[in-house]
Formats: structure tokens, sequence, C-alpha cells
């Protein structure tokens, strides 16, 4: 991280500068046996496309509104992220009627049309598989439709880091009032710096939830292991996760 830093695209580059072979978040789901692990090369690729996307396939524009109808998912945290450098607010758990665009997962798809922007659905199926035969009525594929968009992303505007970036549990905070959350918290959460791994098994609902599975992570450099479903684990399948990915400390 550098000082510097005011938004959480922010820290996302200086992650990527220092360092981007090295894992940002490791994603399972203990329902689907699902593991995924992200570098922050390819986590920040995927950002820069759902970047593009907001940007050039949904037009949005700073202060925007996207309701994220997801859970604590590796999509999701790229949604966050990819909201962030465009400069939109990601609206958590938001009211589809008040958001400009909505993006949906299972479950969510009907409540998610009351939105009357453009609406993606994501089917958080292992890999981030497309929908067969195709994606809900009302909605895009964003499996479909994320992979044709640019590698490399660069806003039209400069994004304020003053200006709202999230809505959760009915807060509301900036783009710099993330960071400095982030870094205050971190150590709290057991991220001591650099190579500091933390298991989260909290939901994205609230703020200690994003906090844990995503935002103090990227602001201390360290990474996360983001476990949806981690009560349908056993202990022994969790310690000997604690074991095997190295995890410094645990949000549970």
């Amino acid at each position: 991280m550098n000082v510097t830093d005011r938004t959480p695209a922010d820290l996302l580059r200086s992650a990527l500068a220092a360092d981007p072979a090295r894992p940002l978040v490791t994603f399972y789901d203990d329902a689907t046996g699902e593991r995924v692990e992200l570098s922050v090369a390819t986590f920040a690729n995927w950002v820069a496309k759902t970047s593009n996307l907001l940007q050039d396939g949904m037009s949005a524009e700073p202060g925007d509104r996207v309701a994220l109808l997801l859970p604590a998912h590796w999509q999701t945290a790229v949604w966050l992220l990819a909201c962030a450098s465009v400069g939109v607010v990601a609206d958590v758990d938001g009211d589809p009627a008040r958001a400009d665009f909505v993006v949906a997962g299972p479950g969510r798809f009907e409540a998610g049309l009351a939105c009357g922007g453009e609406r993606y659905a994501l089917s958080l199926a292992p890999l981030g598989r497309r929908f067969v035969p195709g994606p809900p009525q009302g909605y895009a594929d964003y499996a479909v439709e994320v992979p044709t968009y640019g590698d490399r992303f660069m806003a039209y505007a400069p994004v304020d880091p003053e200006a709202a970036g999230l809505v959760v549990a009915g807060a509301e905070y900036s783009g710099a009032e993330i960071v400095e959350r982030a870094r205050d918290g971190a150590a709290g959460l057991g991220l001591t710096g650099p190579g500091s791994r933390l298991l989260s098994g909290l939901p994205y609902d609230t703020w200690e939830g994003l906090a844990a599975g995503l935002y103090a992570p990227l602001a201390s450099g360290g990474s996360v292991v983001l476990c949806r479903n981690l009560e349908q684990a056993g202990e022994e399948t969790v310690a000997r996760r604690i074991e095997s990915e190295r995890v410094s400390a645990t949000a549970r």
C-alpha cells in the first residue's frame, strides 16, 4: 500500500505495482467444494474488464448507483473494486428501485427487476460459468459479456475520493473513508502487514464483513481467504484450511 492512496482503486494499483504475483483473494464455497485463488494481477484483470463493462457497456458515470444483490464472493469483490474504479456508488443489498443499475446473483433476480436500468446476472457457479441455456429474463449474463472488454482501464473522469463510494447496512462511505477505516481496522483483525492472511467467513452485508473480506487485507498488503457457506464446513475442515492456507488470523 501507499500512504497517498485515497480510494480502493488506488490500493489495488499499489498492490499491483508492489507484487502482482502474490495471492490476494482465495475463495472457498463450502456448499459446492469450489476453491479459486486470484493473484493481485488476476484480480486486477477482472476488475479492469468489469470497470470497462461498467463505463462503456453500461454507460455508468461517477455518482450513479449500482445495487449489488450478491453474497460474499470473489466476483462481488471484483464488482466492488470496479465500482470504485469508475466512481459509481456500490450499494450492497441496496434497493433496486432506487438504483441506476443492478448486479444480482441467484435468489435475487426477481427483486432486481425493480430497477429500470441495465441488469447483469451472475451465476456464482464454480469458475464463474455462464447461465445455460441463458440468463434470467430481464438480465444480461456477466460471464458472457465481461470477457469481451479490455484488460486495461482508464476512467473518463477522475474519481473524487470524497464522493460517496459505498453504501452498506444503511451507512454511506466515501472512497477516502473506506481506505482510512480499512487501514485503521487492519491491525484489530490480525493483519499486521504484507504476508498476513485473514480467513473470513463473514457476509458482505455489513462494514465488518466487507472490511475483513476485502478492504482491510487490500489496505494492509495482506490477503484474504474468503469463505462462503463456512457453516457447512466442520471444525476439522476449517482447521486444515487454516493450516494449508497459512492463515494468520480469522474473522468468523
